[in-house]
């Protein structure tokens, strides 16, 4: 498929999403149908506010997603490159419309000493299986309109050879690259040049036979390049699962319940667990337990906490079930660059984690909003926000991970849980 250029639109493509919100809507409308949430956006960059104009082009993008829809052309290409999509779920897929106006509400908060300026918070109310498919694309918008319309000395000039420069690096160091950069990206633009010159380093070195570039999480670039597109779950399963059932062994719970949607196969591509929804640590001490469910799982995501602890933690469980190391995959997607990830890529080489090069790397940020500034000099600061489950049918929904400063949720219900697990709580 051919790159569009033309659209105004901040997203233009219900394909313009990560690959796990799909997935995991997939399981929401098998295991959870009925079931109702809310979801919370939070802007970390408390510094970065926002200028009536942002609000007003967020408001309106938001609102522009009810006409997006999926086309005949992507149907055609997601039954071929996503076997694992049932048609039962494409048929759903093919009929969802986002209803913004109904399930969104945006509030722009004025600033005491400025109130030309504020802050902005952003509520997701509704069932489960429709609001899942929020999250990246707001992201998206509300980022693209702050370097629109807030900070705009930054240039999309010489993008494309930073990506290249950077792929190129990663490669030659035999690491094996995932374009992971679609909710924090600067723009639409800015993702596409990114992932032209990725692709680029990725002809010129592919016949080296070092690292490559195994595809992007955005299902719609993957499309337009005919990429594999990569993803398979998110915290938010684990903390909608652990809310409605409890949270002893809702890891392992998660996992099982994911598996009764996708079972194991040869290639596996959808089996990487998430270790960190309540610390790696309380993961791994399930899933040793577990034994069966280890070694179907083609292997772990880490994306909190200290990558070369979380290394000899995966080492140590796959040691403790006689499990062979090299057959194993670690992912890394925990604020990478360059030279992290090709120090993390040494130390699993070090470990004995040989499958693919030994580990996976998920970059994000780093790929689709590293610029600089062009007036002042110095890096242009990136913003910092998510989108998280803050309820399920009532019930508050937690994220403890393996950096206290990414607990997420109900203060009480952290405590709770941290206690439960023998989990410090300060």
């Amino acid at each position: 498929m051919a790159f569009d250029s033309s659209s105004n639109h901040y997203v233009s493509s219900i394909l313009d999403t990560d690959l796990y919100k799909l997935t995991m809507q997939q399981a929401v409308t098998h295991h959870f149908p009925d079931a109702e949430v809310v979801y919370y956006f939070t802007n970390r960059s408390k510094s970065m506010r926002f200028n009536q104009a942002a609000i007003e082009a967020i408001t309106q993008a938001i609102n522009q997603l009810e006409n997006v829809q999926l086309t005949d052309q992507e149907l055609v290409w997601l039954r071929k490159a996503c076997p694992y999509f049932k048609s039962g779920y494409l048929d759903f897929l093919s009929r969802f419309r986002f209803k913004p106006k109904e399930q969104v509400t945006l509030r722009f908060t004025p600033s005491s000493d400025s109130p030309e300026w504020g802050d902005l918070d952003i509520d997701f109310k509704g069932k489960w299986s429709e609001t899942i498919l929020y999250e990246t694309p707001v992201m998206a918008i509300v980022s693209e309109a702050y370097f629109k319309h807030v900070d705009t000395d930054w240039t999309l000039e010489k993008q494309e050879g930073r990506a290249y420069a950077k792929g190129k690096k990663l490669y030659e160091a035999g690491a094996i690259l995932s374009e992971f950069g679609s909710r924090r990206r600067r723009s639409y633009m800015a993702q596409n040049l990114v992932i032209q010159g990725l692709l680029r380093a990725d002809k010129d070195l592919r016949a080296s036979g070092k690292g490559r570039l195994a595809g992007t999480s955005n299902v719609h670039f993957a499309h337009i390049y005919d990429l594999a597109p990569i993803g398979t779950i998110a915290h938010e399963w684990m903390m909608g699962v652990a809310a409605t059932n409890g949270y002893e062994g809702a890891n392992m719970l998660a996992l099982k319940l994911w598996e009764q949607v996708y079972p194991p196969s040869p290639s596996n591509a959808l089996h990487i667990a998430l270790t960190d929804t309540f610390t790696s640590a309380v993961f791994f001490k399930d899933w040793v337990k577990n034994p069966e469910t280890a070694i179907r799982w083609r292997g772990v995501r880490q994306d909190s906490g200290d990558p070369f602890i979380f290394i000899q933690q995966a080492k140590e469980a796959y040691e403790s079930l006689g499990v062979e190391r090299q057959d194993k995959l670690i992912i890394f997607s925990d604020g990478l660059d360059v030279d992290l990830a090709i120090r993390i890529k040494a130390a699993c080489d070090e470990a004995g984690f040989k499958c693919m090069s030994s580990a996976s790397f998920g970059i994000g940020t780093f790929m689709t909003n590293d610029f600089d500034s062009t007036l002042k000099g110095g890096r242009s600061k990136p913003m910092n926000i998510v989108i998280k489950l803050g309820t399920i049918n009532g019930n508050p929904c937690i994220k403890i991970s393996d950096d206290i400063t990414k607990n997420t949720g109900d203060k009480d219900v952290v405590r709770t849980v941290k206690e439960h697990f023998g989990i410090p709580t300060s």
